[in-house]
């Protein structure tokens, strides 16, 4: 969808670095965080669907960071 293909743009053009809520919500969707929606987290979960698992990580208390160069599982 347009708003995975947004979100997955923030988290490339920002490699290993851990993202806020709130930013994310800023940039893909434009609107000030509401501490009560998931919106984030649901979005998050459709893209670790198409990228893998492990491309996204959740840090928790602070945001998520995508992990570009991820080692292979054996």
């Amino acid at each position: 969808t347009a708003r995975e293909f947004a979100l997955a743009e923030v988290f490339l053009r920002h490699p290993d670095q851990v993202l806020s809520r709130e930013q994310l919500l800023s940039q893909v969707w434009g609107f000030d965080f509401d501490p009560g929606s998931n919106v984030v987290d649901v979005y998050v979960r459709y893209l670790r669907r198409k990228l893998g698992e492990h491309r996204i990580e959740t840090v928790r208390g602070m945001g998520y960071r995508l992990r570009p160069h991820v080692p292979a599982v054996n």
